[in-house]
């Protein structure tokens, strides 16, 4: 399968990305993939390259990379919970510089590179995210309510801009919890928010799980958790993305 690192033109420089594709010379539908906020690296290549496998052009960038080239931060081979505390110190301020006004460039920036590459079809994109990367996506996908048509986020905070967020929303969305990120309680104001703008969606606590358990290369990991979100997620972009 083709895979290669590929530079972004944005506002504010060059955004280094991983691109994975299937083989040969037909054109694909889009999808523009946020990584958690460890960012890029071999298992969130993995992700992308089976994404890619089910028939999709799959755009990974680094949205850190005003702070220089993937990875930001140096990472251990597996990341567990003291190397964790000590990562997000170093990346909490990257996150604070990462204004929304910042995220929305950069979102019109990559969705118009996605959508220009010649193994892309023309039709709509669908945008996902994993832990910080998941709000990123619910952003993008507000922001450009004519161009996303699915919408897929895994343990993110994606009701942290409050319930007027959802109102631009034309996707159709997924989202899947950590059994440690909301309470039952916390789920059922988040669907009714969903349902109240109007959003075609799913969102459900995975049994089981803690924040981060699609990741491998992590002590959150859950197998059980990683299928579920391969469940949901590729029948959603099927819906959606059939004409791409």
């Amino acid at each position: 399968m083709p895979t290669k690192t590929v530079q972004i033109p944005t506002a504010d420089g060059q955004a280094d990305a991983f691109a994975a594709f299937p083989d040969g010379a037909e054109r694909h539908p889009g999808v523009l993939m946020y990584p958690d906020g460890f960012g890029i690296r071999p298992v969130v290549r993995e992700l992308a390259r089976e994404l890619a496998g089910h028939g999709y052009y799959v755009l990974v960038p680094n949205f850190f990379y005003r702070h220089g080239p993937a990875p930001v931060v140096e990472l251990p081979a597996y990341i567990g919970e003291e190397a964790r505390s000590a990562l997000v110190t170093q990346l909490m301020p990257l996150l604070q510089a990462h204004t929304t006004e910042r995220v929305l460039s950069d979102a019109d920036a990559y969705l118009r590179f996605l959508t220009a590459q010649p193994e892309v079809g023309a039709g709509p994109v669908a945008v996902t995210g994993y832990c910080i990367g998941a709000l990123l996506a619910m952003r993008t996908a507000a922001a450009h309510p004519g161009q996303v048509a699915a919408l897929a986020g895994f343990h993110g905070p994606v009701g942290a801009d409050g319930p007027d967020s959802f109102s631009e929303l034309t996707a159709q969305v997924h989202f899947g919890h950590a059994e440690s990120d909301l309470t039952p309680e916390d789920l059922g104001e988040l669907n009714q928010a969903l349902e109240a703008a109007g959003v075609d969606h799913t969102s459900e606590i995975y049994p089981g799980t803690v924040h981060g358990f699609t990741m491998s290369d992590t002590d959150a990991f859950s197998a059980s958790g990683l299928k579920r979100h391969w469940d949901c997620l590729l029948p959603l972009l099927e819906r959606t993305l059939a004409d791409g």
